[in-house]
């Protein structure tokens, strides 16, 4: 059974709620956050990079961001990629820095900012359940391959299910807090 662990299996489905928690911190809530724009990628010489491997964030003032691009050569991807990263953002150019003031929430970019959370949500949940899957091939391999039996396969079986739902709960109850937190106003 060397090749199967439970704490493995663990630590990656805890790394979904990880995942989904840095995600979620990055969407704001009225002010800002130079968080707020972890989740953009770039595509900056061939290849899609992380905003924050090509800029500079910061936060100047409570309702505004400035993005300080290093490459000029990159301002319009940088651009580009704040735009569509389906933030509701507007960045204005000055240079090689990006100023993004935060528009004021209103009901309808709370709503829209809740489907976003609510996207993370279930990509959390989708990693979670990859995590189960891999572990239950690995079980009936070994037991196909007779290096376990019908019951230890049924019981680690069963506790990886019962891990899967346990995490999933976590994920919903985050997701809650979260929609909780971006609909108060």
């Amino acid at each position: 059974m060397a090749n199967f662990d439970l704490n493995e299996l663990k630590r990656r489905m805890d790394g979904a709620v990880t995942a989904l928690k840095h995600d979620l911190a990055g969407l704001r809530t009225g002010r800002a956050s130079a968080n707020l724009l972890d989740p953009i990628v770039v595509d900056a010489y061939g290849a899609q990079t992380p905003l924050n491997q090509v800029a500079n964030v910061s936060v100047p003032e409570p309702r505004m961001l400035s993005v300080s691009v290093w490459d000029k050569t990159l301002v319009g991807k940088v651009e580009r990629a704040i735009r569509d990263s389906n933030l509701g953002l507007n960045p204005i150019t000055d240079g090689t820095t990006l100023r993004i003031p935060l528009p004021e929430l209103n009901e309808q970019r709370r709503k829209e900012l809740v489907k976003v959370a609510s996207g993370y949500a279930e990509n959390a949940k989708v990693a979670a359940r990859h995590v189960r899957r891999d572990g239950m091939d690995t079980l009936k391999k070994l037991e196909k391959d007779g290096e376990i039996g019908q019951d230890e396969s049924r019981q680690l079986s069963e506790r990886v299910q019962k891990m899967t739902d346990e995490t999933i709960a976590h994920i919903d109850g985050t997701f809650s807090d979260k929609e909780a937190e971006i609909l108060q106003v």
